[in-house]
């Protein structure tokens, strides 16, 4: 896995993350929306923190900076 999430994006994940489980947590959404909010957030988190998200393969983005050698 080549690495296509970029330093920024990857803070935005984590705090998008950090929303998403603190409005699963602290709303009443429910329990089937409490489960959508957190498995999102375990998404963003997990993508962010390895530093590659399938979709922006999929689709041709690479928000990270190409080495130069």
């Amino acid at each position: 896995m080549k690495k296509n999430v970029g330093s920024m994006d990857t803070i935005i994940r984590v705090v998008i993350a950090i929303a998403l489980a603190a409005v699963a947590f602290m709303m009443d959404v429910g329990r089937t929306g409490q489960i959508v909010l957190l498995a999102a957030a375990a998404i963003a988190l997990l993508t962010g923190i390895v530093g590659f998200c399938p979709l922006y393969r999929l689709i041709g983005v690479r928000t990270c900076k190409l080495k130069q050698g």
